[in-house]
């Protein structure tokens, strides 16, 4: 399991830094008052998991029935497609009409719903960079029609990429890059927790691993799983790419133990929560291999896998095939 997901924090006293910013949150969570929001920030500072443990805090028991997670990176990203196959969307979705009417009509649907044993609802906008300027104006109108009943909470990187007639409606709540220091006592509890022998990752190797993450605490504890997977034997330059890089390495190291389950997890975490079509998952894979182990069996499946992709296959199906076939034929 990844240690992004095994150890991601599920209450405000887990959460590293943002001391003065959680206060906040945890204050409109006591007096059952929040305002709109615009969270903002870099990847990897806890900005989804403080809103999640404030709505957990404000609604206890019937969290699931009063917030509305709607992921707009992936819908603006795939459209209309994945609407249709997405379960919680599926039944909303209207085949004739265009992405934007489908977005407006969703929105309302749940903004629309009655709060239950609450004042009000949540309506979680992640990856709002991604909101187009249209789909952002509509928004707007929908704020006003519905703001006694449902909260907007928008969760974005740059508090520029929302216009102002949204952000001006809203409280900015701004996450910082975690110090150092703080990514380092992250990993060192995670290390102690996984009884990582002392010595398999040195004080140097925890230092490098906090300024490469640069305040991404997910980043850091990537970099970590692959040295402690790897042994402590590990090139920076090699899994220091991009976050995506070095997950596809742990899908990869996976491949090789031959644990197709969670290889699958894996690789649909990158075209899921990253974004990423089912041939960028291919092309991850295939540097993977390259540095982890070169085999030509190995780039058969991969062309194998970018051809059915480039004639319209599934590319989930696509994509457990491609990691079936690789763990039959080179890790069995």
């Amino acid at each position: 399991m990844l240690w992004i997901e095994k150890y991601r924090p599920v209450k405000f006293e887990e959460i590293c830094g943002q001391g003065e910013v959680l206060r906040h949150m945890q204050k409109f969570a006591s007096e059952k008052n929040v305002p709109h929001l615009l969270i903002f920030g870099p990847h990897g500072t806890g900005k989804s998991v403080a809103l999640e443990s404030m709505a957990g805090d404000l609604y206890g028991g019937y969290l699931d029935e009063n917030l509305s997670i709607i992921p707009s990176g992936v819908l603006f990203r795939q459209g209309k497609s994945w609407l249709e196959n997405e379960d919680r969307f599926s039944h909303l979705y209207m085949k004739d009409e265009s992405l934007i009417t489908n977005f407006k009509h969703i929105v309302k649907w749940y903004a629309s719903m009655k709060p239950l044993d609450a004042d009000f609802k949540i309506v979680v906008f992640e990856e709002a960079s991604s909101l187009p300027f249209d789909a952002q104006a509509a928004l707007r109108r929908i704020m006003e029609r519905y703001s006694q009943t449902c909260r907007f909470v928008f969760i974005a990187k740059q508090q520029t990429s929302i216009i102002p007639a949204i952000a001006s409606r809203c409280l900015p709540l701004f996450f910082s890059p975690l110090e150092a220091e703080e990514i380092i006592s992250v990993m060192q509890n995670v290390l102690r927790k996984e009884g990582v022998l002392p010595g398999t990752v040195s004080d140097d190797d925890l230092e490098i691993i906090a300024q490469l993450s640069r305040g991404d605490c997910r980043k850091a504890l990537i970099y970590l799983q692959v040295m402690v997977t790897k042994g402590g034997d590990v090139d920076f330059s090699e899994i220091t790419g991009s976050e995506t890089s070095a997950i596809s390495s742990s899908l990869f190291s996976y491949l090789m133990k031959g644990d197709l389950k969670r290889s699958k997890e894996i690789a649909e975490m990158l075209m899921t929560e990253y974004g990423l079509s089912g041939t960028d998952v291919v092309l991850e894979i295939s540097k993977a291999a390259k540095r982890e182990y070169n085999d030509k069996r190995i780039a058969v499946a991969l062309s194998d896998a970018d051809h059915n992709l480039c004639h319209a296959g599934n590319e989930f199906i696509q994509v457990n095939a491609l990691l079936a076939r690789v763990i039959k034929e080179v890790f069995n």
